[in-house]
Formats: C-alpha cells, sequence, structure tokens
C-alpha cells in the first residue's frame, strides 16, 4: 500500500465500500482496509463514512478499528509497560495490540508495570507503529510554530529547581513555573495551557489554563455556581489565605480576586466583612 490514502498510525475518515460476515471493508477500489465486524457500529451501510483508527493486528494485517488509542502517530504520552522481551517492551495504548518499544529506543530498560514518557512514531522499515522513549531529537526550538498568547497542550516532562519542563504541542519545550501552577501535577500530566512569554534564544514560559480575562470569565461561573450551591454565601474574600482559596475553588488567589472583583462590578455579587454573597440575597 505504498501508494495509499490510508494513513497507517493515525485517524481515517473512510467510506464503507463492502460488507461481508467477518466485518466491512473501508476505502475505495483496492484502496481498503477491513474493519472486523467486532468494531462495526450498530446499524452501519454501505455507503455510510466513519472514522477509525487504521493500525497492524496481532497478526501484523493491516486492519480499522473504532477503538481510540491513548495517542496516534506524532503524539508524546505516558503509558505503562505491559511485559518485556529480548528485543523491547510492549505499552497498553488503549488497543487490542500492545503498542511496541524496541530495545534500541529505551533509554535505562523498561520494566513491567512501570509508566514511561514516549513518542508514537511509524517506523520507515516496516511501516508499523512503534513507540520510542528517546524523544529529544524529535523537540527543537530553532524555528517556533508558536507565539505568545496562543493556546496550546502540554505534557509535564520533568520537575526542575524552578518548575517543570513541558512539552508543547508534541514539538517544543518550555517551563511551567512553581509560581503558576495552581493544581497538583505529575510527569506525563497532560494540560491546557498557553504561552505566556518566549525569551531570548527561543526560551518559553507557558501558564496553565487560558489566559487573563478568558480564565476570569471562565472562574466567574464556577464562583456563581457555588454560591448558589451554598444558599448565595461563601466564607472567602481577599483576605482569606491563598491555600484555602485554593483548596475550596481550585484557582489561585489573583485569580479569586480578579473573578470576584469583575463580578462586583457586574453587579453579580457584594463583598461582606467575613466574605461574599450574591446580590440580592
Amino acid at each position: 500500500m505504498a501508494n495509499s490514502k490510508i494513513r497507517v498510525g493515525e485517524y481515517n475518515t473512510l467510506r464503507v465500500a463492502r460488507t461481508f460476515d467477518f466485518g466491512m471493508y473501508l476505502g475505495e477500489d483496492k484502496d481498503v482496509v477491513l474493519l472486523p465486524k467486532r468494531f462495526v457500529p450498530h446499524g452501519v451501510k454501505v455507503g455510510d463514512v466513519l472514522k477509525v483508527f487504521v493500525y497492524h493486528d496481532s497478526e501484523d494485517r493491516l486492519i480499522a478499528t473504532t477503538q481510540r488509542p491513548k495517542g496516534i502517530v506524532g503524539d508524546i504520552v505516558k503509558l505503562p509497560v505491559v511485559s518485556v522481551t529480548k528485543q523491547g517492551a510492549f505499552m497498553d495504548w488503549g488497543l487490542m495490540k500492545d503498542l511496541f518499544v524496541p530495545k534500541s529506543k529505551q533509554l535505562m530498560g523498561m520494566r513491567v508495570g512501570g509508566e514511561y514518557i514516549v513518542k508514537i512514531y511509524l517506523d520507515e522499515m516496516t511501516g508499523r507503529v512503534a513507540a520510542s522513549e528517546k524523544i529529544e531529537p524529535f523537540l527543537s526550538n530553532e524555528e517556533l510554530t508558536v507565539k505568545e498568547q496562543d493556546a496550546v497542550d502540554l505534557l509535564v516532562y520533568r520537575r526542575t529547581d524552578i518548575g517543570y519542563v513541558v512539552i508543547i504541542n508534541n514539538r517544543h519545550t518550555g517551563v511551567l513555573h512553581f509560581n503558576d501552577i495552581y493544581q497538583e501535577i505529575t510527569e506525563g500530566d497532560q494540560l491546557k495551557g498557553y504561552i505566556k512569554n518566549i525569551r531570548e534564544n527561543n526560551k518559553i514560559d507557558v501558564g496553565t489554563g487560558k489566559m487573563g480575562y478568558q480564565r476570569v470569565e471562565d472562574e466567574a461561573g464556577k464562583v456563581m455556581r457555588l454560591l448558589q450551591e451554598n444558599n448565595g454565601y461563601l466564607p472567602y474574600n481577599d483576605k482569606s489565605n491563598p491555600e484555602e482559596i485554593y483548596s475550596f475553588f481550585g484557582m489561585s488567589k489573583k485569580t479569586f480576586k480578579m473573578t470576584t472583583g469583575n463580578l462586583y462590578k457586574n453587579r453579580k455579587i457584594v463583598f461582606t466583612q467575613t466574605g461574599i454573597k450574591l446580590a440580592g440575597v
């Protein structure tokens, strides 16, 4: 399938070409892939279009599945190892066939039960999907594809003295500083964030969630909901301990003050000596 339009290791949107007792063939003319019967959604017929993931099964046959893997080709993800052989390790990525990590693509050797951050790639020699623990060659900040204030996907890579190194959009690296962290995080966590600052030599600082008043707008809904769930009153204000605010609202004290200030200006809440309450309550 050298000239095939079907992309291995990715999601494909394909039309049902033929149907059999054992499943359906998806695609066009001879450029088709089998969707086994166990993965065929109820009521699907010839001519319908399906979104499927394509990979090689345990018998090395190219097949489609409606299952959703934990990552596709190009993704960097944290996955658990379920078995180890002399040739390499196998990771659970959410499909019936486990994801192979060749021994040459491991750093210190993998063990069953361990979780490792890997890059999913398509092996040029075999055409099969595999993974590599050696992800540094895939990351570069030389030519950036992001700019300040862009919304990005983050993967927590490793802890440092100033914060966490994060992988940005599976391409670049940046730093999430400790004073910008308002939740419990660990290596391998996937987060939504934004580009906070691009410094000299394309060094990137990131934040989690959304920027500025976009975040305030989101958090305002949370504060209003919590007020309604607590009879219109909450014993928190700008004199409250930051840890108490984070524990209850899941936001920093700075964000809490911006959010409640915005709600006050819009006459949604009023401040009291001991907390905040819904306007008119």
